[in-house]
C-alpha cells in the first residue's frame, strides 16, 4: 500500500534490496537511490533501452513510446519496462535481469574438491563410428547405416534414436563424409558430432536462491566452465512456502514459476558455453547429459509436477524416486536426445540437493559421528553414527533473513553489502564486498552484527536492545543500533541494525538451532559425541564461524571440529554426472537415509522458542574507551 506520506516502497531482486522513493520518481531513481548501478548508455533518457527491468508486483506509470521500442508487445504485457522512463504509483517489485546490472551478486559456485579423483564412468559415451557411405547399390536408412557401424567397431546392437536425433544425423554426416562421433547412452543414440568432438555434461545446483552449474568433460571429468545465477523466480516469493503459495492462488502461478527456472537454466548453459566457444569451439549439442539437484520444491516446480500437497501435511512428494526426463521437455537446448537426470530425495523437503550434499561431502562414508548442514533459505541437516545403521535427516525453513531479505538495510552478498561487523573500542569496523562504499548488509553481516552487539552487552538474553548502550538510538521504528552513518554509504542512508532485524534473525537462527538439538536427541547423540561438523552451501561458505557459534545457530563445539566444504550439493551433482558409480551411490544414500519431520516432535515449539534465545557470550567484549581529556 502506498505511503499517505508520498513516499512508496521498492523492492529489487535478485539482490534482496528495499528503498523508499519520493511520488513521482522512476524506477531508475529508485535503483539509485538503493546504490544500484543499472546500464545506462544514455543517461536516463529513454533512448538506449539498456536499463531493463521487469515489474513483477504493484502499479506503475503506462507504457511509453521508449517503452514500445524496446520490447515487444508480448514482452510488454509481461511488465517489461525501461527503468528510467517508468514510475512508481505505489509499492513496487521490480526484477533486475543480470544484463541490466553494472556489478554482479557474488554466487559461491565453486563446489568442495570431492569427486575430482573419480574415474569416470559416465552414462553417454562418445564414440568415433566411420560409416559406409550411401549408393545405388546400398540404400539403407541413415540410422541402419550408423547401427551397423556402431555394432562392427563397439558391439553395439538395437541403437534407437528419436526424430529429433535422426534429423541432425543426417545433415553432420553428409557435411563431414560419413565421418563421425556418435553420442551413445546405452543403446540409445542421443546426439551425432563432427570427427574428435567430444561427449560434455550439465550438472546444476538449483537452489532456492542461487543457481550454480558446472560444465564436465564426460570422458575425462575434468570441470570446464562454472558459472552462477539468481533463481528468477524469486520475484514470486522470496522462499519455497511462498512459491508454493503463489502456485496455488494463480491458475497458471506454476507454469510461470516452471517458465522462469526453465529459461534461467537455458540461459545458465549459454553462459557456459559463451566461456569456452571462442578457445575450444564448445557448442551445445555436445551436452549430452545433465544433472540437476533441488530440494523437494524447487524439484517439482521445475518438473512440472503438481506442488499442492507440499503444502499439506504430511508433505508428501509426487515422487521419491531418481527421474530422467528429455531435456528439451525442461526447454534445455543441449544435444537432441539428451536426458535430464534428477536424483531421488529423502521426505519432506529434504531432497536431491540434500542427498547430493550427504554424498558430495562423503557423510555416508564417515569414520566417526559427522553433521553435515546446509544452511539457506531451506536449510538441510544429516547426522551419520557409524555404531547405528542409516543415516537420518531433518529440514526447516529457515527464511531468507539469512539472505538478507527482511532485515531493514538487508541485501544479498554483492559489491556494496557489509560481510563482516567487529565492535572495538575505537568504533565499529566493517567489511564490504568489493571495497566501496556500502549500501546495506548481507546475511553473514548481521549475524556478525548480532553476535558482537550481543558480545558488547548491547543486547540481553531475549534479543532487546539495552537502549543505554553506546551505539544504540531511539529509531523510527524503535530502538536501533548505527553501523554506518549516512556520509559514508553509497546511498546517503544510514545503515542500522533494528529490533525487528534482530528478531528475524532469532527466527531463522532458533529453527536451525531447533532442528540440529532434536536432530541429536532424536538419535540419541549427545553433542560432545560429534565428530565432525560440515557446514555447507553459499551462505555457509562465508558465514563467520565464531558469530555463528555465539549466537547458538550451531552447536558449541570446539571449534576444530567444524569444517566449511563450501558448495557440497554442487560436488554431489557433478559426482553423479561424472559416474554411474556415484549415481548407484546416490541412491543408496537416499534409501537408507530416514526423515525426522519436525512438527510432529512432542515439545517441538516450545524447543524452538528456547532456541530464539541469545546465549552468554563466550568471548570478552572490548574494554570500555579511556576517557579523554579535551585537549590532551
Amino acid at each position: 500500500m502506498a505511503d499517505p506520506a508520498g513516499t512508496h516502497t521498492v523492492g529489487l531482486q535478485p539482490l534482496g534490496l528495499r528503498v523508499e522513493i519520493a511520488a513521482g520518481e522512476t524506477l531508475m531513481d529508485a535503483a539509485r537511490t538503493a546504490g544500484v548501478g543499472l546500464t545506462s548508455v544514455c543517461g536516463a533518457r529513454g533512448t538506449c533501452g539498456r536499463c531493463r527491468v521487469v515489474v513483477t508486483a504493484g502499479p506503475t506509470s503506462p507504457e511509453v513510446d521508449a517503452d514500445r521500442r524496446a520490447f515487444s508487445q508480448l514482452e510488454l504485457d509481461a511488465g517489461h519496462r525501461l527503468a528510467c522512463r517508468t514510475v512508481a504509483l505505489g509499492d513496487v517489485t521490480v526484477a533486475l535481469p543480470r544484463a541490466s546490472l553494472l556489478g554482479t551478486q557474488r554466487l559461491q559456485v565453486e563446489p568442495g574438491t570431492g569427486g575430482d579423483h573419480l574415474a569416470p564412468v559416465p552414462a553417454v559415451r562418445a564414440l568415433p563410428a566411420p560409416m559406409e557411405p550411401p549408393s545405388l547399390t546400398d540404400q539403407r536408412g541413415d540410422l541402419d547405416r550408423l547401427a551397423a557401424a556402431l555394432r562392427t567397431a563397439h558391439g553395439i546392437h538395437a541403437v534407437t534414436a528419436a526424430p529429433a536425433v535422426i534429423g541432425q544425423l543426417a545433415g553432420t554426416a553428409r557435411r563431414h563424409d560419413w565421418d563421425i562421433v556418435a553420442l551413445v547412452r546405452g543403446r540409445a543414440l542421443v546426439g551425432v558430432l563432427p570427427p574428435g568432438g567430444r561427449a560434455l555434461g550439465l550438472a546444476v545446483d538449483l537452489g532456492t536462491t542461487k543457481v550454480a552449474g558446472y560444465l564436465i568433460d564426460l570422458a575425462t571429468g575434468d570441470e570446464l566452465a562454472a558459472a552462477g545465477i539468481m533463481n528468477p523466480q524469486i520475484p514470486y516469493g522470496e522462499d519455497v512456502v511462498s512459491r508454493l503459495a503463489h502456485a496455488a492462488r494463480h491458475a497458471d502461478g506454476a507454469d510461470v514459476l516452471a517458465r522462469a527456472i526453465r529459461s534461467g537454466l537455458d540461459d545458465l548453459v549459454g553462459e557456459l558455453v559463451g566461456e569456452l566457444v571462442a578457445e575450444a569451439g564448445v557448442a551445445r549439442e555436445q551436452i549430452a547429459e545433465a544433472v540437476v539437484v533441488a530440494n523437494t520444491a524447487m524439484h517439482h516446480l521445475l518438473l512440472g509436477l503438481p506442488t499442492a500437497q507440499l503444502s499439506l501435511s504430511p508433505f508428501v512428494a509426487a515422487t521419491s524416486g531418481a527421474v530422467e526426463v528429455p531435456a528439451s521437455d525442461l526447454g534445455l537446448t543441449l544435444a537432441p536426445g539428451a536426458l535430464t537426470h534428477t536424483p531421488p530425495c529423502v521426505g519432506g523437503f529434504v531432497g536431491a540437493d540434500a542427498v547430493a550434499m550427504m554424498l558430495g561431502c562423503d557423510l555416508d562414508t564417515a569414520p566417526g559421528v559427522m553433521i553435515a548442514v546446509d544452511i539457506g533459505t531451506n536449510t538441510e541437516i544429516a547426522l551419520r553414527d557409524p555404531s547405528r545403521p542409516g543415516l537420518v535427516s531433518t529440514s526447516c525453513a529457515s527464511g531468507p533473513a539469512f539472505e538478507g531479505a527482511h532485515i531493514r538495510d538487508g541485501m544479498r552478498a554483492a559489491a556494496g553489502a557489509v560481510e563482516r561487523v567487529r565492535i572495538t573500542p575505537d568504533g565499529v569496523q566493517l567489511t564490504v564486498i568489493g571495497g566501496v562504499p556500502p549500501v546495506g548488509i548481507c546475511g553473514s553481516g548481521i549475524i556478525d552484527a548480532i553476535a558482537e552487539l550481543r558480545r558488547v552487552g548491547a543486547l540481553n538474553g531475549r534479543g532487546r536492545f539495552d537502549r543505554s548502550a553506546p551505539g544504540v538510538r531511539e529509531g523510527r521504528d524503535g530502538p536501533e543500533y548505527l553501523l554506518t552513518p549516512a556520509a559514508q554509504t553509497g546511498t546517503g542512508q544510514d545503515i542500522v541494525v533494528t529490533q525487528a532485524d534482530v528478531n528475524e534473525i532469532q527466527l531463522a537462527k532458533g529453527a536451525v538451532q531447533a532442528a540440529i538439538t532434536a536432530l541429536l536427541d532424536a538419535t540419541g547423540t549427545a553433542p560432545e559425541d560429534v565428530d565432525d561438523v560440515v557446514i555447507a552451501g553459499a551462505f555457509g561458505t562465508f558465514l563467520n564461524l565464531d558469530s555463528a557459534l555465539d549466537l547458538g545457530l550451531l552447536p558449541r563445539l570446539p571449534r576444530a571440529r567444524y569444517r566449511q566444504v563450501g558448495n557440497a550439493a554442487g560436488t554431489g551433482a557433478r559426482s553423479i554426472l561424472r559416474s554411474l558409480t556415484e549415481r548407484a551411490r546416490a541412491r543408496r544414500i537416499a534409501a537408507a537415509t530416514g526423515y525426522l519431520e519436525l512438527t510432529m516432535l512432542p515439545g517441538f515449539q516450545a524447543r524452538f522458542a528456547r532456541a530464539m534465545a541469545l546465549p552468554d557470550p563466550a568471548r570478552p567484549a572490548p574494554p570500555a574507551r579511556p576517557a579523554t581529556t579535551p585537549g590532551a
